[in-house]
């Protein structure tokens, strides 16, 4: 087992050293990228179609190839799947990433070459390893222990085409080099379980009785697991189950809401939580160390990013900005384009850079999910600020939330309703409403104005959801898994109106 560690360790750190310079010289890097995208993809149908083989600069791509939502490439993507190669990269494409999105009754398929799975998803989680190893050389990750990845599920899409759809976790899994898939627990087949109910408790099962060291995965699900192997366990923290473990790895959605909970569950300061940014389309980013506002942009891994002011989204022509061009604290729309074929793609993530050189970003929120009916401009990350810092004030801890308008009417000024399942409630309902109104405007100076007086905007409404609510909900429209998020804020009533249909009419608002 030693040699294997230091064999492990070794590769790691050799690999950090092509991490660390491609971070050094980031323009000249993304330039390297996109170069190789293009001489890649020039022979596909879609690389013929814009005549990507005479294609020299960043500019003419930009000119050729406008940008894309999935409605557009949509078609290109359906070609693939019944197995028709050379669409939108070389060859045929086997597999597809179901995207993680909750708020449509129908998935987004994303293809996921070889070539994306390993020099994007792979190589992002083997670069965020390495940076780990970098920072804490004495890590016991492979010393002799196990690891939970709280995986997703993956199934038969074509037969006659031998194409599979699944979440990029579960494609991730079955891929994974063997010195990762030997340290994972209890093994594969369970971690890629379709019922999650069921996986969840063999996965407890079993970890409960080993050195688990590290666990990545959505906190929401993680949450659920950790609490049902303590309770297995009959132990009063984790730290007594787990002695050695070291790391989380979380992403998917804003931790700071959840801290409090995990920090609970392992008391100390001997754990060390990572935010990492992979997505259905590609791992993109990661955090290097906790004192980091934001995660490193990963520079080298098939992707060449553009990023639209979000303000300047839906004008006719927006111009977009490439790493070199970008600034601190403006809300981008991120625009990709990658190795699964991906052309100046509007992933539908909002980003800010809480840092240049290195390129740190932070997830602000998502381009359609954001409220502002009334000039407001509140944005996802406004609420998850707010929300952690009322839930620390009052000891509350929540496990979902989503947020949505109420409309002018002749009865009512305008306003947000807050629905919120607490997994620990605070001991004042109205006191924790009060004070998430007013952290709100500390955080959003146009909330704030428009809460002058109440003149425009009415104090917040909040309504408590009994637990379960939001699972229930999700499990309703066939997205109950740990790759299917709750839709956070929204411009419309349509989701927080039907989650309600699942609350007894004796919960009341506050």
């Amino acid at each position: 087992m030693k040699w294997l560690n230091a064999v492990i360790k070794t590769g790691f750190n050799l690999n950090l050293r092509h991490v660390q310079k491609s971070i050094e010289h980031p323009e000249t890097t993304q330039q390297k990228v996109f170069e190789q995208l293009i001489r890649q993809s020039s022979k596909t149908e879609f690389g013929r179609q814009h005549d990507f083989a005479s294609i020299a600069s960043i500019q003419q791509l930009q000119e050729r190839v406008p940008i894309q939502s999935y409605e557009e490439i949509k078609p290109y993507i359906q070609q693939m799947m019944a197995g028709t190669p050379n669409i939108l990269v070389p060859g045929k494409v086997s597999y597809f990433s179901r995207s993680s999105g909750t708020t449509s009754h129908k998935s987004k398929y994303i293809p996921v070459p070889y070539n994306n799975l390993k020099h994007c998803h792979l190589k992002g989680a083997h670069d965020a390893v390495s940076i780990w190893f970098h920072n804490y050389p004495q890590s016991k990750l492979f010393d002799a222990s196990r690891a939970i990845i709280m995986g997703g599920e993956i199934g038969l899409f074509n037969s006659q085409a031998s194409t599979y759809v699944g979440d990029v976790s579960a494609i991730m899994l079955k891929h994974l080099p063997f010195y990762a898939a030997y340290f994972l627990t209890p093994n594969i087949p369970t971690a890629l379980l379709p019922d999650w109910e069921e996986k969840i408790e063999r996965i407890a099962q079993v970890a409960v009785h080993q050195n688990i060291t590290n666990l990545s995965g959505v906190p929401t699900w993680t949450l659920v697991l950790l609490r049902r192997i303590l309770e297995l366990s009959g132990k009063s923290h984790l730290t007594e189950v787990f002695p050695n473990f070291e790391l989380y790895a979380h992403g998917g959605v804003d931790f700071a809401p959840y801290r409090s909970q995990f920090e609970a569950l392992f008391p100390g300061n001997n754990v060390q939580y990572r935010n990492t940014y992979n997505a259905s389309e590609g791992f993109f980013a990661t955090q290097f160390s906790e004192k980091d506002n934001g995660m490193q942009v990963l520079l080298d891994n098939g992707v060449f990013y553009e990023f639209v002011p979000l303000q300047e989204l839906h004008q006719e022509c927006p111009k977009t900005y490439t790493i070199a061009e970008v600034q601190t604290g403006i809300n981008y729309a991120l625009l990709i384009s990658t190795n699964a074929g991906l052309w100046r793609y509007l992933i539908g993530d909002t980003v800010q850079f809480t840092s240049i050189y290195p390129h740190h970003i932070q997830i602000t929120g998502r381009t359609k999910q954001f409220i502002n009916v009334f000039g407001e401009e509140v944005m996802v990350w406004n609420a998850e600020k707010a929300l952690a810092r009322t839930c620390q004030q009052t000891q509350a801890q929540i496990a979902e939330y989503t947020v949505a308008p109420i409309f002018l009417s002749d009865d009512n000024k305008g306003g947000h309703e807050w629905l919120i399942e607490f997994e620990k409630l605070p001991n004042n309902i109205l006191q924790f409403k009060q004070l998430l109104d007013q952290n709100l405007q500390q955080l959003n100076s146009d909330y704030e104005a428009k809460r002058y007086k109440n003149i425009a905007l009415q104090e917040l409404e909040l309504k408590v959801a009994p637990k379960g609510t939001f699972h229930n909900w999700l499990r309703s429209k066939g997205k109950y898994g740990g790759q299917n998020k709750v839709p956070r804020l929204s411009n419309q009533r349509q989701y927080l109106e039907e989650i309600l249909t699942f609350i007894p009419s004796e919960f009341s608002s506050f």
